[in-house]
C-alpha cells in the first residue's frame, strides 16, 4: 500500500517566500502536500485546527504581535503532540533554543535544498526533532557554555548577543537612533531588537527593561 503524502501547513508573512516553498516542495508530491497556507500567525491558528495537518511549516519572526514562536507555543499549547517546524534566516542558537523551548520540533534554515527540507520534515513527522546541520555542533557547544556561565549578560533570559548589546546601550540611557549608531545598525533593526528584549523580559517599556536589568544584575 502507497504511504500518503506528508500533510502540510506553511505559515509566512512573505509572499515571496510563501510561493516559493510552495514551488519547491511542488517537486516532491508524492512525499508531501501543502493543504493550507496563510500569511500571519492569526490566519493560521483557525486554519491548522481546522485542517489538523501532520506538520506546520512556520517562519520564526511574522510581522505582527505574534511571532512564529508564539504561534508554535500556541499550536502545541492547544494540541501537545502537534509537529511544528520553525525556518528561518537567522543562524543563531538562541533562536534555536527559544523554538525548542516554545516546543517545536524542529529548526531549519531558509537556504536549505528542497529534497533535504522534505526528508526533515518526514522526520519531524515521525517524531524526530530536526535541527540544521549547520547549527548542530554550534548550538552542542554554546549550551555547554550557557550551562557553565560563560556567555552574555542575558543569555539565561534567551536574550541573544545583539539583543544583549542592546539593553546595554539602553541601560546607559542611549536612544534608538544613537543606538544604531554605535552598532551599525538600522534604526528599525534596533527598534526590532527592542521588541525582542521586552517580550522576553515581560516588560512594556524602556524603563521597565532598564529596571528589569539593574534589579536582575544583568547589567551594573
Amino acid at each position: 500500500m502507497a504511504t500518503q503524502p506528508l500533510r502540510l501547513v506553511v505559515v509566512d508573512d512573505h509572499e515571496m517566500v510563501l510561493e516559493g516553498l510552495k514551488a519547491v516542495l511542488a517537486r516532491f508530491r508524492g512525499r508531501v502536500r501543502v493543504v493550507g497556507e496563510a500569511v500571519s500567525a492569526d490566519l493560521a491558528e483557525p486554519l491548522v485546527a481546522t485542517l489538523d495537518p501532520d506538520v506546520v511549516l512556520a517562519d520564526v519572526r511574522l510581522r505582527g504581535s505574534v511571532s512564529g514562536l508564539d504561534l508554535c507555543r500556541r499550536l502545541v499549547e492547544a494540541k501537545p503532540d502537534r509537529r511544528v517546524v520553525l525556518l528561518s534566516a537567522y543562524d543563531d542558537e538562541q533562536y534555536l533554543y527559544q523554538a525548542l523551548r516554545a516546543g517545536a520540533a524542529g529548526y531549519l534554515l531558509k537556504w536549505i535544498e528542497g529534497a533535504t527540507l522534505v526528508g526533515q520534515l518526514e522526520s519531524a513527522m515521525q517524531g524526530e526533532t530536526v535541527v540544521d546541520p549547520t547549527m548542530a555542533g554550534r548550538a552542542a557547544v554554546s549550551a555547554a557554555r550557557l550551562q557553565a556561565g560563560e556567555f552574555w549578560p542575558g543569555a539565561h533570559l534567551s536574550l541573544t548577543q545583539r539583543e544583549s548589546e542592546v539593553l546595554g546601550y539602553l541601560v546607559s540611557g542611549l536612544s534608538n537612533r544613537a543606538i544604531a549608531g554605535r552598532l551599525m545598525l538600522g534604526e528599525e533593526t534596533v527598534k526590532s531588537h527592542v521588541r525582542a528584549i521586552f517580550r522576553k523580559l515581560d516588560v512594556g517599556d524602556r524603563a521597565s527593561a532598564v529596571a528589569f536589568a539593574l534589579r536582575e544584575g544583568i547589567f551594573r
